[in-house]
């Protein structure tokens, strides 16, 4: 089972230019991985070895740190794709996920199944013992988050367990992180984040409608959890992160506008009331012609605003002072080379259950939407 489309947004990346970029990082002792001899590649599976997958294995496959030599998915054709994407030859293949795991030359995962998957086979991955990168969301629906939260819970403390909300590693978003910490707009007072775009997605026909839905995936809620949990759950990791906290209530509308042969929203507009009174706009649409799109968070303090974005982040400080900081490459090298650097370093992390509190803000907005009702974090999960 694979995730079918390619990042959103980010510089087309040669396999050269990666190498380049990883270059600057020393191969450390790979003691803390599998006490194997110094200097050997960390080993990485993939499961799911569609678009997404395919990328993300693409930049560890060109770090020096680190290779892939196991390729996983229900699909051949998906496999021998991913094979040409990520340029690696002769990897072990498996259509089941679970003979990946108890391979015990395979030192860490990379999951990047569509998301109804992603509880399970993160709670498998924790319990066979390896280090994981689980692509995002945690879940599609609470049930998912709580299974996730209780396997990272159980997980191996020497274990990194990692998640792909990868603003969390970008340079620009750090330093308007940093700013923020150190007072440079003052407190925040209000906050804003938007995904609008175009649509990422390309149905596909089979004829067997087993393999056509699971193959179509994003086409359905209950595998996707929707564009608001399968997309637009990176602004809200973002709000969590900034605003330091989860939202206490939502309303807002959503539909179909333009795309009606999927049954996902294709646009959707929320208001969060976070707290301290911080009020949160939401805005998010796939349904945008070529050429136009905005994505990012923007944050209102009483001195002046930092919006953020993956492409640059800006810091207006006063009506003359505007200064941009943009971002050197994609940001999801960034975050893959922070994983890797922590499973050679023994500095893991485990971030599985604040992503799945993002995830939630996620379900939160969702549940607001379908319901046409005011929805507060209380009532849905009880805390």
């Amino acid at each position: 089972m694979s995730e079918t489309h390619p990042p959103v947004s980010g510089p087309n990346l040669s396999r050269r230019s990666l190498l380049a970029s990883a270059s600057a990082f020393a191969i450390v002792a790979p003691q803390a991985v599998r006490g194997s001899q110094a200097n050997s590649r960390i080993s990485v599976g993939l499961i799911g070895s569609g678009g997404r997958g395919s990328y993300d294995a693409s930049i560890v496959h060109a770090d020096p740190r680190a290779a892939i030599t196991a390729l996983c998915d229900k699909f051949d054709d998906r496999i021998e794709k991913a094979k040409a994407t990520i340029k690696v030859s002769n990897p072990k293949t498996f259509t089941d996920f679970e003979k990946l795991l108890a391979d015990p030359s395979i030192d860490a995962v990379f999951i990047a199944t569509p998301p109804f998957e992603h509880p399970r086979m993160l709670e498998a991955a924790i319990e066979s013992g390896k280090h994981v990168y689980c692509e995002k969301p945690m879940g599609v629906d609470y049930a998912g988050c709580r299974r996730a939260i209780a396997a990272g819970r159980k997980a191996d403390p020497k274990k990194c367990i990692a998640v792909g909300f990868q603003q969390r590693y970008g340079p620009v978003y750090l330093e308007a992180w940093k700013r923020i910490q150190e007072g440079q707009i003052g407190p925040i007072v209000n906050a804003r984040g938007s995904w609008i775009a175009g649509d990422p997605f390309h149905r596909a026909a089979y004829s067997d409608p087993a393999i056509e839905k699971l193959r179509n995936w994003f086409c359905y809620p209950e595998l996707s959890g929707d564009i608001i949990v399968e997309q637009d759950c990176h602004n809200f990791d973002d709000l969590h992160w900034f605003l330091g906290a989860t939202p206490l209530k939502a309303v807002g509308y959503g539909g179909a506008k333009v795309r009606t042969s999927m049954q996902i929203m294709d646009h959707l507009t929320l208001s969060f009331e976070w707290p301290d009174g911080i009020h949160v706009n939401y805005e998010a649409n796939q349904l945008c012609p070529p050429g136009f799109t905005h994505v990012g968070e923007e944050f209102t303090g009483t001195k002046g605003v930092i919006e953020t974005s993956r492409s640059r982040m800006i810091h207006h400080k006063s009506k003359e002072e505007h200064e941009t900081i943009p971002s050197k490459r994609d940001i999801t090298i960034d975050a893959i080379e922070a994983f890797l650097g922590r499973i050679l370093s023994g500095d893991v992390e485990n971030v599985v259950e604040r992503s799945a509190h993002s995830t939630m803000i996620a379900i939160l907005g969702r549940t607001a939407i379908y319901t046409g009702k005011e929805v507060t974090w209380k009532e849905l999960y009880g805390a």
